[in-house]
């Protein structure tokens, strides 16, 4: 993991060979180009094999053994658990144990309290029993680091439904919030769209606090089971979390006394706002945790296992499900198929697949039936914005996502397809949405326009990670790159974005990556677009950021960073090589003309050893980020695309290097 550098910071060439011997780093760039040359061939044939017949490519997204015991808890509190579900889920939460009888939230991190908690519960679900070798060590762990009571909040809602726990000891979540208009603070449209869709059904779920029989105990799991819930010393009074602390306990009053028939009113619109949102294919927003919990809301109001609405709900929770070979059922938060089948047809074009091939016109016409013409809760602070995006899962027409949108345009952009007019139709409204959404401060964030209310995050209930969608510089990024390549460079709007993501470059000259692991793909995302965008290679700001990625280079050749990143300084840009992560670096040093650096070169040869006989590449960690440090995930097309994308444009060149100076000009 130790890190090194070529030692050059400026124009070292590959190919500058010592005194007494002209030809010896010429024929070892000539090695590793051919090299490069039979890695891209052999990941291209590897990436057509796994589209599908449809057009599209979606790899598994692994997350952590929390979704999975939260769908055995689900089935308890539905009653509809099975024995085949519940040991098929049982056995990947065993496989996914540590020697120390922990679970942890990523591979390779340390031990997590609330996933240790909620897998053990699972397992005992399952018929584990608690003295069992396997439980005991978790259990045992669970009680020294404070048991359920210093659990996050979400795991505590999950034991409440079973009594495990109390619910006038938990943040008190009014639906009354659905009457606030968007002028508001803490109205839900400040929530970013992901927090908005959990937070409105619990509202519901902490209004009504339904207790379903435990089938056990969990004594085990308390430092005093006599007293599960210990007094804390409250902050501050003047301060915001005292202030917020305090507001937790207005509201458990309220609760007390709300009108039985304003509370009413405020649920149904609750789940008005729910079942408006559900989509075709039964899901919430394409992911698993508003899914669970607006099917566990709408039941509480009446909503019987056989209505409609609950019937598609329940069946589309099974198409989160991955079966695997061992028999085990692992549980995805959310599918990326938008996502992954834009990321493989730019790697495949840029791997050298020729732009009017069979796969990418399949792609092309699969990615173009997907696009969302129709408003969402985006358009609540953008009304007059026209639709036109992506979203990033099969079925998620209410959020669209700004990321996607820019990535998709791209990949549209390297296809020749038959029906021309078809794909500009679409790509403008991609680029005039985009447009659209950019926040006040020249950026963009994922979802929504100016979601930066800095209350959200205070809340007693907000505990589970990042719940407001700020503008982020991998984003803005991705965004600046898809402008230039349309000819937008000069733009006001791009050059804001330009003039953002400058003030955002970190001390070190990387930056951070809110959307993957971390300010490796931070950087990687921005460099090609400020390249792309008209920043000439010797700019200050690209210059520390090659040099910075110079620096962090592995003694292997590879680059990697550790989730640890967002918590601890120290692992900014360190971590063992991974496929993605060394991609993510080489794309930034190839646009900034280092390709025919030692550190590119070493790079490239990284990737080409570890490149495997069926052309992919494995990766066991995690390179993606849901809420940075709280919710990390593995998405295993990361490992195959990104690193196709590198060596096809160290074999190729950058296939936009010419064409956006060219539509600058037009």
């Amino acid at each position: 993991m130790t890190a090194t550098t070529d030692g050059s910071t400026g124009a070292a060439n590959l190919h500058a060979a010592p005194a007494g011997h002209p030809t010896d780093t010429t024929t070892a760039a000539d090695d590793v180009l051919a090299a490069a040359r039979r890695a891209a061939e052999r990941s291209v044939e590897h990436l057509l094999g796994r589209q599908d017949e449809q057009g599209w490519w979606k790899g598994d997204l692994a997350t952590n053994v929390t979704m999975d015991a939260e769908d055995l808890l689900l089935r308890q509190f539905l009653g509809i658990q099975d024995p085949g579900t519940t040991e098929a889920a049982a056995r990947f939460i065993r496989g996914e144990q540590l020697g120390d009888g922990t679970w942890n939230t990523f591979y390779g991190g340390p031990a997590d309290l609330s996933a240790t908690i909620e897998a053990y519960v699972a397992l005992r679900l399952a018929g584990d029993r608690p003295d069992a070798p396997h439980m005991a060590r978790a259990s045992g762990w669970i009680r020294e680091q404070g048991g359920i009571a210093a659990a996050r909040v979400f795991t505590r809602i999950w034991l409440a439904l079973f009594g495990w726990w109390k619910w006038d000891d938990l943040p008190e979540l009014p639906p009354e919030l659905m009457f606030l208009p968007k002028w508001v603070p803490l109205n839900i449209y400040d929530f970013g769209c992901w927090a908005r869709q959990t937070i409105v059904p619990l509202t519901i779920v902490s209004a009504k606090r339904p207790v379903r029989p435990a089938p056990f105990a969990l004594d085990e799991l308390h430092t005093d089971p006599a007293h599960p819930n210990p007094p804390r010393k409250p902050a501050p009074a003047a301060s915001w979390d005292g202030f917020f602390q305090r507001l937790d306990k207005g509201l458990h009053l309220y609760h007390k006394v709300a009108p039985r028939p304003l509370r009413r009113v405020a649920m149904n619109a609750a789940a008005r706002w729910i079942i408006e949102r559900q989509e075709n294919d039964g899901c919430w927003g394409g992911i698993q945790p508003p899914a669970v919990y607006s099917v566990i809301a709408l039941h509480l109001l009446g909503y019987d296992l056989d209505h409609p609405v609950m019937r598609a709900g329940i069946a589309s929770l099974d198409r989160f499900a991955v079966r695997r070979e061992d028999g085990a059922r692992m549980i995805e938060a959310c599918q990326s198929p938008v996502w992954d089948t834009c990321l493989a047809t730019i790697a495949l074009a840029d791997g050298g697949l020729r732009p009017d091939h069979p796969a990418l016109v399949r792609a092309a016409d699969w990615m173009l039936a997907e696009e969302i013409t129709r408003p969402g809760d985006w358009s609540v602070r953008k009304p007059e914005l026209a639709p036109g995006g992506w979203a990033f899962e099969f079925h998620n027409d209410n959020y669209p996502d700004i990321d996607d949108t820019a990535e998709v345009v791209l990949a549209l952009r390297r296809v020749r397809h038959p029906d021309p007019a078809r794909l500009e139709a679409a790509i403008e409204r991609g680029v005039r949405w985009n447009l659209g959404m950019q926040s006040r401060n020249g950026a963009w964030g994922a979802f929504d326009a100016d979601n930066t209310s800095p209350f959200p995050n205070r809340l007693p209930f907000c505990d589970f990670g990042e719940v407001i969608d700020p503008p982020s510089a991998d984003v803005t990024g991705h965004v600046v790159e898809m402008l230039a390549v349309e000819g937008l460079s000069a733009h006001p709007r791009t050059r804001a974005g330009i003039d953002w993501l400058l003030a955002e470059q970190a001390p070190c000259g990387a930056w951070f990556g809110r959307w993957g692991v971390n300010y490796v793909y931070g950087t990687g995302s921005v460099v090609p677009a400020l390249i792309a965008a008209g920043l000439p290679a010797g700019h200050p700001a690209i210059r520390r950021a090659v040099i910075w990625l110079e620096t962090v280079q592995n003694d292997d050749g590879g680059w990697g960073e550790d989730l640890r990143s967002y918590r601890e300084e120290k692992w900014i840009g360190h971590g063992e090589s991974t496929a993605s992560q060394t991609a993510w670096a080489l794309l930034a040093l190839l646009a900034a003309g280092r390709r025919d650096t030692r550190a590119a070169a070493r790079g490239v040869t990284w990737l080409t050893d570890a490149q495997q006989a069926d052309g992919s590449w494995d990766e066991p960690y995690f390179t993606g980020t849901g809420f940075p440090w709280d919710f990390s995930i593995n998405y295993h097309l990361y490992r195959q695309v990104f690193p196709l994308t590198a060596l096809g444009r160290y074999v190729h060149g950058d296939p936009f290097a010419d064409r956006a100076d060219a539509r600058e000009g037009a």
